[in-house]
């Protein structure tokens, strides 16, 4: 009986160690989120799977697309997503109101304002008699959402200029799409134009850019990529995997040899016409900046922070630092150059 009991412990053990070993060859499942089809690289990536060497080996890729940040940030709290494609306002809002002090900064998206690339611009109408940032006072302005990166480099500026976000001017929230026919129809007099929508050649003849983001705020951290320490830490060699394989695609459509097929992939993604990206997509000086190696600038994105505490938008300072975690960015980069 002693015997028996032996040999059916060691065949308990044995089941046991080859489970674990069949738990540690699963390839690492990576939930991945983003919002703007194109202007994300998370929704880019699924595009070029023969660049993603990786990619069924060591993880898989899910690739959501959420409507914006807030059920982004409830995701990441549930552990129903693993990275975030969040913007600097957002995720300093992760972290005093959700109270995700666990999250961790591990990429860059795109950033606003760097020399020579794109900065986002704020338009008034040619026949609006607006000529100054004074002009704007007692006036109706858009915003897509109250806290933005955009919304809050408007607060920014009037501020600069004296004008009290709050009790001189009206300010209205609007969609990204919608707001051109609301400035042609007078509804309001200044509006925000990001990309694609500030190249509309419509707007363009009737409007014209009264300042900048860059004016405003300076360089921006527009989005970043965050996830969880602990997930991090338990998955880092398959994190660095992806890491890598994520920066070649970036690079390739970064690169102007690919630019047309870039701009197809546009076109199929988002059944937007090639007219509206052809001139300015991965384009330097008509695009926003995007750092081939992955890497934010932290500088800017405690910058941008502070500015988001100074017109009552946080509570509490966030020290950037304390939560940027660049190691698997670089590995995956230096992994690159060998």
């Amino acid at each position: 009986m002693r015997s028996i009991r032996f040999a059916l412990a060691a065949c308990v053990a044995a089941l046991f160690a080859v489970a674990a070993i069949s738990a540690q060859a699963e390839p690492l499942k990576i939930r991945l989120s983003y919002v703007v089809p194109v202007a994300n690289w998370s929704s880019l990536l699924p595009a070029k799977p023969e660049l993603m060497t990786n990619l069924n080996k060591s993880y898989t890729l899910e690739v959501t697309r959420f409507q914006g940040t807030p059920p982004m940030i409830t995701a990441l709290a549930s552990g129903q997503l693993d990275i975030g494609d969040l913007a600097y306002s957002s995720f300093a809002l992760a972290i005093q109101n959700a109270g995700l002090n666990d999250l961790r900064i591990i990429g860059d998206d795109f950033q606003d304002g760097v020399p020579g690339y794109y900065t986002d611009q704020y338009f008034v109408r040619n026949d609006s008699g607006i000529k100054t940032i004074a002009d704007l006072k007692d006036k109706v302005l858009a915003t897509n959402a109250a806290g933005s990166a955009v919304d809050i480099a408007m607060r920014v500026m009037l501020r600069k200029h004296h004008i009290d976000d709050k009790k001189d001017v009206s300010i209205v929230e609007a969609a990204f799409p919608n707001m051109r026919n609301m400035l042609e129809a007078h509804k309001v007099d200044l509006i925000p134009g990001v990309l694609p929508f500030s190249y509309n050649p419509d707007l363009l003849k009737e409007a014209h850019p009264l300042f900048d983001q860059k004016q405003a705020v300076g360089r921006t951290q527009m989005i970043i990529w965050v996830a969880r320490a602990g997930w991090l830490k338990q998955n880092r060699a398959a994190m660095v995997d992806f890491m890598a394989d994520a920066l070649r695609v970036m690079r390739w459509f970064q690169n102007p040899k690919n630019h047309d097929a870039a701009v197809k992939i546009a076109v199929d993604m988002t059944k937007i016409p090639p007219p509206v990206w052809n001139s300015w997509l991965f384009v330097k000086g008509k695009d926003y900046y995007r750092n081939p190696d992955g890497l934010p600038d932290l500088k800017a994105l405690q910058a941008n922070i502070e500015a988001q505490r100074q017109v009552g938008l946080l509570k509490a300072d966030v020290r950037v630092a304390k939560y940027a975690d660049l190691s698997i960015a670089r590995e995956a980069a230096a992994r690159l150059k060998k």
